[in-house]
C-alpha cells in the first residue's frame, strides 16, 4: 500500500528531515523533499536517489504563501495526490547557549521582531502547508500529519529563555489540536510529535541523540495504522503531555 502513498517533508535538506525523508522512501513512499536553497536540497535528493530511494527535490521557503501555492499546484499537476505531510521545517532563531541561557533569550530582552520571525516559521508556515495539503487527502480519503514539535513547548512544564521559539511550538501544539478537531470521523490523522533533543544544526553536537533516532518517532506518526491516534503529542510512539 505505502508503494502508492506520496510523502512531502519540509526542511528535508539535512538533519531531521533528510533521515524522515528516507526512511519514509525505504519504506516506500515516494518522496517529495522540500528546502529553501535549490542546490542543497538538490545534493541531498540525489544522495538519496543514489541509494535507491524513490525521492524528488522540490525548491520552496515555506514561509513565502506563493512558494506554499507553487507547491500545492505542483502536487495536483503532477502527482495528483499527497498522502503524507511533514512539517518539519523550524528555526531557532534566539542565541542558543544550552548550557547557560544567554540574556539574549529571555522573555526581558528578545527581539518581537525575532519572536514573529520564529512564529511565521514555525506555525504559521504548517498553518499555510495544512491548509494546501488536506484537499488533496481529502479527494483520496486519507491522510497523515506530522507537526514535529518540541518538549520546549509543552506548557505543563514550561521553563524560561527562547520565547520565540517556545511560543511556536506551543502555537504549533495549538495547531494539531485544532485541526484533529475539525478532522474528526475523517480517514486523515494528525499528530505533534517532539523527537527529543537531537545533534543537528539547530540542536548542536551536545544533543543526546541522533537525528536517525529523532526520526523514528515521526516516521511512526506518518505511517499509523487506521487504528491509530489523531490530535495527540508524542515521543518515541508514546504520549506525552502538552
Amino acid at each position: 500500500m505505502l508503494a502508492q502513498k506520496l510523502a512531502v517533508v519540509t526542511g528535508a535538506a539535512r538533519g531531521l528531515g533528510l533521515a524522515v525523508a528516507r526512511d519514509l522512501a525505504a519504506a516506500g513512499c515516494q518522496v517529495l523533499m522540500v528546502g529553501r536553497d535549490g542546490d542543497t536540497i538538490e545534493n541531498a535528493a540525489q544522495a538519496l536517489r543514489a541509494s535507491g530511494h524513490e525521492v524528488l527535490p522540490h525548491v520552496a521557503d515555506v514561509t513565502d504563501a506563493g512558494a506554499v501555492a507553487a507547491l500545492a499546484a505542483r502536487l495536483r499537476r503532477e502527482f495528483g495526490r499527497a498522502d503524507i505531510l511533514v512539517n518539519n521545517a523550524g528555526v531557532l532563531l534566539e542565541p542558543k547557549g544550552f548550557a547557560v541561557p544567554p540574556d539574549g533569550a529571555s522573555v526581558f530582552a528578545v527581539d518581537p521582531e525575532l519572536v514573529a520571525a520564529t512564529h511565521a516559521c514555525n506555525a504559521l508556515a504548517p498553518l499555510r502547508l495544512i491548509q494546501a495539503v488536506v484537499p488533496l487527502m481529502r479527494d483520496h480519503g486519507w491522510g497523515r500529519i506530522v507537526n514535529v514539535s518540541s518538549s520546549m513547548g509543552q506548557l505543563a512544564e514550561m521553563g524560561g529563555f527562547w520565547p520565540g521559539y517556545r511560543m511556536s511550538k506551543a502555537a504549533l501544539n495549538a495547531l494539531t489540536r485544532l485541526t484533529a478537531k475539525e478532522l474528526e470521523g475523517s480517514a486523515i490523522k494528525i499528530n505533534s510529535v517532539c523527537p527529543g533533543w537531537c545533534r543537528t544544526g539547530m540542536g548542536g553536537q551536545d544533543a543526546t541523540r541522533s537525528a536517525d533516532e529523532g526520526a523514528r518517532g515521526i516516521v511512526w506518526a506518518a505511517l499509523l495504522p487506521e487504528d491509530g491516534p489523531s490530535g495527540g503529542f508524542f515521543r518515541d510512539g508514546k504520549a506525552i503531555d502538552w
